[in-house]
């Protein structure tokens, strides 16, 4: 089964120092079974990395080489994230007190009825809340 796919466990699973066994066991999910992620999320993780080579945290060659890496994963963009922005992503990010950016994780992952990776803690809460199978702590 697939599963949706956000930002922060992407993160963690690229940066060495975030790497956990359950992290491999999603990404290993993710090669076999595919993963989904709205149209914000390449967006959202190239900022991040974006962000460290701007901090001195991680060097552009990591930066790019990483991305590179993760462009080649099983992973597809759903096309609906940006026509639901202002309907059902809203209500869900005002339910839970959500960013529209988190909320769209929780959207998709409700409609495809798919389980959430995330270590948003307050996403996490809001997809207990909604029913939503979660992986990723």
């Amino acid at each position: 089964m697939s599963l949706v796919l956000d930002a922060s466990v992407t993160i963690a699973w690229i940066i060495p120092d975030e790497r956990t066994d359950e992290f491999r066991a999603v990404f290993d999910r993710i090669i076999s079974t595919s993963a989904w992620v709205p149209s914000l999320w390449r967006l959202e993780v190239a900022n991040v990395m974006e962000m460290g080579v701007r901090r001195g945290q991680i060097e552009a060659s990591f930066r790019d080489n990483s991305l590179s890496d993760v462009a080649l994963l099983p992973i597809s963009l759903d096309l609906e994230t940006h026509d639901r922005a202002w309907a059902e992503t809203a209500r869900l990010a005002a339910k839970h007190r959500l960013t529209i950016y988190d909320a769209a994780y929780l959207e998709l992952a409700m409609r495809r009825r798919l389980p959430l990776a995330t270590l948003d803690r307050d996403l996490r809460a809001a997809a207990t809340l909604e029913g939503v199978e979660l992986l990723g702590e």
